[in-house]
């Protein structure tokens, strides 16, 4: 599903004036029957129940007019609010605000409901107390660049206030994007609305799926309002949201044949794991196997070698390799190494791994740099090659998936962390782009940036997943995904594909086990036993296969 920015949804709602034929005014109109159809399908009949509809003097607060007008004829007792002067609105809001009012004061009692209109122009005046059961956040919507301040300012606040002093607490539903929040950014401004359910129109904004913003939301309700599937896409967006939808068609594509044998099904070699980091390659490895790899073997430095094996899963098979006289694997193992590599499906490396010694990195970067196959590259990995070496590139053939979270990331872009988290979605992209790798930039709504451009966002995951081991079970699952994505027509595996699946599975997995074991002791091994729910989940019955039942009459 596309993410869209603010001027692309203006675009996107002119377009569909000139090429599709829809006025706005209908857009409007549709746009406020949407989101009674969510109060209702979410909270039930709306007769007798009390509403505030709080509207700003644009598109947004054109659209709470026409919803203060439909639940009034749905028998609501329904109070709208226009923060500013009904002269100072335009084109179809004003329409509405008319016909709000108009409507108000003749058929007042009309299906037991009542409509009243009230304008408020001073921040004194808009400082009131008021408790419905419903208030309807259509203030501001996406045009909002800068944190809200004078008369809006106070309108947000008395509309936080009245919830908080409300008991049970008013149910708030926010029209587009919470007021407050940008629709361009994932930062939230100090003064917000924070809305039980969001209904967002036609596509999601930035505002609606990147963190911490998106935690304004409360349910997120996309609803269609007359835009057609092929202009979204015409529009040109490069920021997309994942669905579970692609994930199963995805799985699909990988699902085993009655004929599959361990070989088929995908081989990895995953270079992980030093002396007193074992757990690491433990978890890394049993996430391969559980992705549903049929082999994978764990290389590490010698001295570790005798405690990863009380470690990992039985499934798994290890390799020694020398190491440094600090218990590190040495840049001489890289000739063992490559011969290793020889006709495996995916080479991963990276949980476990110190990066403190110059032997070590320069093992890494050599690695790296005469890969024989598609690569996966996370932790020490990554702090191996930081900063990101200028002439390492990945390529179609021999495809590089990173999976940094921000202080990586940050160490492989010579910058900060706040550097990072001020835009995520840019640094991802331009990393991308520039040196031709699949990143994936862990966090709350983790990003998948391809080299083309686009960035998808992971929708799945929660707080408890912020533990030790999480991103080496991802490693893992990436990897395990990748080694059993069919090749194309040139032979080329889906790497970007493996790695939006993993991302979106291993927070499904973490969903899973926070639900079962609550965020605070959910740890990394939950996660991985979580994961055959999580690929049962999204793959649906295609996993569970099929037995042969031979019936003699």
């Amino acid at each position: 599903m596309k993410i869209l920015t603010a001027q692309q949804m203006r675009e996107l709602d002119r377009l569909t004036v000139e090429r599709c034929g829809i006025p706005y005014a209908t857009l409007m109109e549709t746009a406020g029957s949407r989101v009674v159809e969510a109060i209702i399908d979410a909270y039930g009949p709306v007769a007798d129940k009390t509403f505030a509809v709080f509207c700003g003097k644009g598109n947004n607060g054109g659209d709470g007019a026409v919803i203060a007008r439909l639940l009034f004829l749905r028998g609501a007792q329904v109070k709208l609010f226009l923060f500013g002067k009904i002269e100072d609105t335009k084109g179809e809001a004003r329409t509405n605000f008319e016909a709000a009012k108009l409507l108000g004061e003749p058929i007042v009692g009309f299906r037991n409901g009542k409509l009243f209109y009230e304008e408020v122009t001073t921040e004194e005046a808009a400082e009131f107390v008021y408790t419905p059961d419903f208030f309807i956040d259509a203030l501001l919507g996406t045009g909002l660049t800068r944190q809200a301040e004078g008369l809006y300012a106070q309108a947000i606040r008395t509309l936080n206030r009245n919830v908080e002093n409300t008991y049970p607490p008013a149910v708030v539903i926010a029209v587009d994007i919470p007021s407050g929040i940008s629709s361009d950014c994932g930062a939230a401004t100090n003064l917000h609305v924070r809305a039980d359910v969001t209904v967002s129109f036609t596509a999601p904004k930035i505002g609606n799926v990147l963190s911490p913003a998106c935690e304004t939301n409360g349910k997120l309700v996309i609803a269609p309002i007359g835009t057609p599937d092929w202009l979204i896409r015409e529009i040109g967006a490069q920021l997309e949201l994942i669905e579970e939808a692609d994930i199963k068609r995805r799985l699909k594509e990988s699902l085993r044949t009655p004929f599959a044998h361990k070989n088929s099904v995908g081989d990895v070699l995953l270079i992980a794991g030093s002396r007193g980091k074992t757990g690491a390659a433990a978890l890394a490895s049993e996430s391969v196997l559980r992705a549903g790899a049929g082999l994978v073997t764990v290389a590490t430095a010698k001295s570790a070698l005798s405690l990863l094996v009380t470690q990992a899963r039985a499934e798994v098979m290890t390799e020694a390799l020398a190491e440094t006289f600090d218990g590190a694997i040495a840049q001489e193992a890289v000739e063992h190494v490559l011969g290793l590599a020889e006709k495996r499906s995916v080479i991963a490396v990276g949980p476990g791994l110190s990066s403190a010694e110059e032997s070590a990195r320069a093992f890494v970067r050599e690695l790296v740099e005469r890969r024989t196959a598609p690569m996966v590259i996370d932790a020490d990995g990554l702090n191996a090659l930081a900063p990101w070496p200028e002439g390492l590139k990945g390529s179609d053939e021999l495809p590089i998936i990173i999976t940094p979270h921000p202080g990586e990331m940050a160490r492989l872009i010579g910058k900060t962390n706040a550097d990072v988290q001020a835009d995520r979605i840019s640094v991802a992209r331009e990393f991308s782009t520039r040196h031709h790798v699949i990143t994936v930039l862990k966090g709350s709504r983790s990003l998948v940036a391809a080299p083309d451009g686009n960035v998808y966002v992971n929708p799945t995951g929660n707080a408890g997943m912020a533990t030790a081991g999480s991103g080496d079970v991802l490693t893992g699952l990436v990897s395990g995904l990748l080694a059993q994505a069919p090749p194309d027509w040139c032979g080329r595996k889906d790497a970007l594909g493996a790695a939006i699946a993993g991302v979106y599975l291993h927070g499904l997995a973490g969903d899973f086990a926070a639900r079962k074991l609550g965020m605070r002791s959910l740890i990394a091994s939950d996660i991985i036993a979580q994961l055959s729910e999580a690929i049962l989940h999204v793959g649906g019955e295609a996993e569970k296969g099929r037995s042969a039942h031979i019936i003699q009459l």
